[in-house]
């Protein structure tokens, strides 16, 4: 996994021992930093039952940190689903293994439970504006994938009006192969960008076992820190993944290597190449009022 940061001399034991959750190192050379400006926000116009569709343009817009928030340990980014009110209460989205409560085991769920986590929020040029707080996990789990999803405090129209910052998009459909994305880690403030190359059947980890989970092709030289990063649709602007692991060491199956397993049974270990796990199966179980509802019609999430 691309984990959370505890510090650097935890991460020189963590890393020496090889044992998880495994700490970054400095930030790799292929990533790159975005210096552009926050551009201009457009606030909410009341009333108003739902966000209204962005204006069509012409090309895609450069992936900024705007909507992107640094946890204590991981990267994370304010998300909201197409059918979301700006009265709503903001969702936050991370790993599962970036909860405070820890790493949940196989067959975990965690749902509705009380934190006090506080997030920074980033502007587009990653500077932090804001602290954010939440009020409790909504839905935690490192099975199947590999996701947490804070309720926030705040309202999306709070944050807007605050910070003149507007909740990322979760995309509603799979994504495809060859897809051109971005991970912002608002840890590091830095994004990787690369292509969609395909997709794992079971991915596995440790005592974890991932599905359908998206592998990068290797430009994406993601780390530590970097976990929890919303993976972004250049063409789009909106979330279609979140970034969670990545094969360290060329081992098979183990902590910080995850192989891939297909149909068949057959696995394959690809060092150096990182993963993410897909959220558009998430948009169903996001209710009214941004409840989770694990009961809502095509809600596919592991239920406790």
């Amino acid at each position: 996994m691309n984990k959370p940061l505890v510090g650097a001399f935890l991460a020189a034991l963590l890393l020496g021992a090889g044992v998880a959750p495994a700490v970054a190192a400095e930030p790799a050379g292929s990533a790159s930093e975005v210096s552009a400006e926050a551009a201009p926000q457009t606030k909410y116009t009341a009333p108003q039952t739902k966000y209204t569709a962005p204006d069509a343009v012409p090309a895609a817009k450069a992936v900024t940190f705007a909507g992107t928030v640094a946890l204590s340990n991981c990267s994370g980014s304010v998300v909201r689903s197409p059918d979301a009110v700006p009265t709503d209460p903001a969702l936050v989205l991370s790993n599962g293994h970036c909860m405070e409560s820890g790493f949940p085991g196989p067959g975990e769920v965690v749902v509705d439970q009380p934190s006090s986590r506080t997030f920074t929020l980033l502007n587009a040029s990653g500077s932090g504006v804001g602290t954010l707080k939440a009020s409790k996990i909504a839905y935690g789990t490192m099975t199947d994938t590999d996701l947490s999803l804070y309720e926030l405090t705040s309202t999306y129209q709070q944050i807007e009006d605050s910070y003149g910052i507007r909740a990322l998009e979760l995309e509603t459909a799979h994504p495809t192969a060859g897809t051109a994305i971005t991970v912002a880690s608002g840890y590091w403030k830095r994004t990787y960008s690369c292509d969609i190359d395909g997709f794992v059947h079971q991915l596995k980890e440790g005592r974890w076992t991932w599905k359908d989970s998206v592998r990068y092709t290797p430009e994406c030289q993601t780390i530590g820190g970097t976990s929890g990063s919303p993976v972004i649709d250049d063409a789009t602007g909106k979330v279609v993944a979140v970034n969670n692991t990545g094969n360290e060491s060329g081992q098979e199956c183990t902590d910080n290597n995850p192989c891939e397993v297909d149909e068949n049974g057959e696995v394959t270990v690809r060092e150096g190449i990182n993963y993410a796990q897909q959220t558009y199966n998430m948009v169903p179980c996001i209710g009214a009022g941004s409840k989770i509802d694990l009961t809502r019609e095509g809600c596919a999430l592991p239920r406790p």
